[in-house]
């Protein structure tokens, strides 16, 4: 009876032969002209990632995934991720190994953005000019086929072998990465990931890789228990984005975060704090006529905005809304300003994940139309440029993009042709071509 070869395994014999190298990158060649890959040709784990990553529109040649969160973001993002208070236990078991075993260590969190990158200084200054690095997104529907996207993609430990990635610029690399559960609720926390030369693929490193993962769910598992027995360790919940107070992107009416639970403004009290909020980034109040010209010049008069905004410092606090002239006196950060943030940084796939819609889309008021345009020209100009399929497919859904030519039209352009989506999208752009026009 022939050894059962285990199929998460990329090296079984411990390293490859010119002829593993030959036939991998003759299959990769194949699926990327879209001819089908023969059974037997590729691993069954590999194969279906190749084949996820070119439906997800990963330019097989492209440039290098995109770094989401950079300087103060990135380092508050990782002291509130629930792996930060294991991180010692990374280290001992992975990192400190690391320089003598030429390797990298990554940690990631659930989404695929690179939260440490620790280990062989050379290897690291060598796997920059890759965007291997903190902040940088390497989820599989971004990056292809890499073992700590795969492994999330799938939610199991698997080694990826030089060829086997996606991406050709990754290709001389090899890497083993395994899951990592919240012990308590089961909940995907992230990936622990090894990443070096051939030897990385090699079965005792998926192995090193495992154990370690079930040593930092053990850990988790103990802390939550100190927790539960008064102890002094602080257990970390699950990472949630943080909310930003004020909410006014895809809603009617504006949705405020207080300490006593949200509140939901009429909208014109969605107009006042929308604008003052918008007027505290420049460090400035609003006078009354200002606010009244801002809201509806011609038929609000500056009294009726005065009364408007001596109803909303009751109903939110005379402590966050201040008078003479009317401003913020406590930061209220919203998720137009957050999305603005991140489009100034070039993470355009968290601006588009933080984008449910248009800024209160039921308000005439011209400083908030001017807003909502804004900031809906910058977006849509962001996903247009980074030229990422699966970025244009997500913003051609949204109500302001899904009528839009240029859109469907640059989609159909960067879609690979072999994707089902590619023909989906000339369908679309079709109908729209065809569609009579409204004068």
């Amino acid at each position: 009876m022939p050894p059962v070869v285990n199929p998460w395994l990329a090296l079984p014999e411990g390293r490859p032969g010119p002829e593993d190298v030959r036939r991998l990158r003759a299959a990769h060649e194949r699926l990327i002209l879209g001819s089908e890959v023969a059974d037997g040709t590729v691993r069954d784990v590999v194969r279906a990632s190749w084949r996820r990553s070119l439906g997800s529109g990963v330019d097989p040649d492209g440039g290098e995934p995109p770094v989401e969160l950079v300087d103060d973001d990135l380092i508050a993002y990782r002291e509130a991720h629930p792996l930060a208070t294991v991180m010692p236990v990374i280290r001992r078991l992975l990192v400190e190994d690391a320089e003598d075993d030429k390797m990298i260590v990554a940690v990631t969190d659930a989404g695929g953005r690179m939260l440490w990158v620790e280990g062989d200084t050379g290897l690291r200054s060598r796997a920059e000019g890759m965007h291997f690095i903190a902040g940088a997104c390497w989820s599989e529907d971004v990056a292809g086929t890499n073992a700590p996207g795969t492994a999330l993609a799938i939610d199991h430990a698997v080694q990826i072998f030089g060829s086997e990635h996606f991406r050709r610029p990754v290709q001389p690399w090899s890497c083993s990465a395994a899951p990592v559960h919240d012990p308590l609720t089961g909940v995907l926390l992230g990936a622990i990931d090894v990443t070096g030369g051939d030897h990385v693929a090699s079965p005792h490193v998926l192995t090193l890789v495992r154990a370690t993962v079930a040593a930092v769910e053990s850990e988790l598992r103990w802390q939550h228990r100190e927790q539960l027995a008064g102890g002094a360790v602080r257990r970390i919940p699950p990472l949630q984005r943080l909310a930003p107070p004020l909410d006014v992107l895809g809603r009617e009416r504006a949705r405020l975060r207080l300490p006593s639970g949200p509140l939901e403004l009429s909208l014109r009290h969605s107009e006042l704090l929308l604008l003052l909020a918008e007027a505290a980034v420049a460090g400035e109040g609003r006078t009354t006529a200002q606010l009244a010209a801002e809201c509806h010049p011609g038929d609000a008069a500056a009294v009726t905005v005065r009364a408007e905004l001596s109803r909303l410092r009751r109903l939110v606090g005379a402590d966050l809304v201040g008078s003479r002239p009317y401003r913020l006196l406590g930061r209220v950060d919203t998720d137009l300003d957050q999305v603005r943030r991140l489009l100034a940084r070039g993470a355009v796939g968290s601006a588009l994940e933080c984008y449910p819609g248009a800024v209160l889309p039921a308000s005439h008021a011209p400083a908030v139309a001017a807003a909502r345009e804004r900031v809906s020209a910058l977006l849509r100009q962001a996903v247009l440029r980074s030229r990422r399929p699966e970025l244009l497919l997500r913003y051609a859904q949204l109500p302001e993009a899904r009528d839009d030519v240029v859109v469907w039209q640059t989609c159909l352009e960067w879609l690979p042709p072999g994707s089902a989506r590619r023909a989906a999208a000339a369908s679309h752009l079709l109908r729209l071509r065809r569609a009579p026009r409204t004068r």
